[in-house]
């Protein structure tokens, strides 16, 4: 019987054990600017169901991170106007990166460095599960998308486009 993969703790691991989250590891080989659809590829998951972890900026620089389906992208001009916000963009990986504490292509939006305001795109809501970084490049954890509206106060923004 071949031996699971374990992975070491994370940030992220820490804080959903901590809060009694039921998850599994998902462990794959990391591929640089491979991003949600490599590891839906290579976990055989579909990459709706894959969520990635966005930290983006508002027009004073304020940090914000939103959750979308791994299969889509983020229309900023739709989430500016949903959150208050004159624009909204990508934070340069190194200032996403010290926002976080987590380096890019291994960001949770679970134990962060920084608190930062959570929007997740409404139809991930809907899934019964979602796969979403384990605070490592590399490492996905499978949980209830309900977690982070409970934890993280996630609001719902509809921002999504098609890939």
């Amino acid at each position: 019987m071949a031996k699971k993969e374990h992975v070491s703790e994370t940030p992220a691991t820490q804080l959903l054990k901590a809060r009694k989250v039921a998850f599994t590891e998902h462990p794959y080989e990391y591929l640089e600017h491979g991003g949600a659809l490599h590891s839906a590829e290579v976990l055989g998951l579909d990459p709706f169901t894959v969520v990635k972890t966005l930290v983006m900026q508002d027009q004073n620089a304020k940090p914000l991170i939103v959750l979308m389906h791994g299969n889509r992208k983020v229309s900023t001009k739709n989430l500016a106007r949903q959150i208050g916000a004159k624009s909204v963009e990508p934070c340069a990986p190194e200032v996403a990166n010290r926002h976080s504490g987590y380096l890019v292509g291994g960001t949770s939006p679970f134990g962060t460095r920084r608190e930062m305001p959570v929007y997740i795109e409404g139809s991930i809501l809907e899934l019964p599960r979602i796969a979403i970084n384990g605070g490592r490049r590399g490492f996905l954890v499978q949980i209830d998308p309900q977690v982070c509206v409970q934890l993280l106060g996630a609001q719902t923004v509809h921002c999504a486009l098609a890939e």
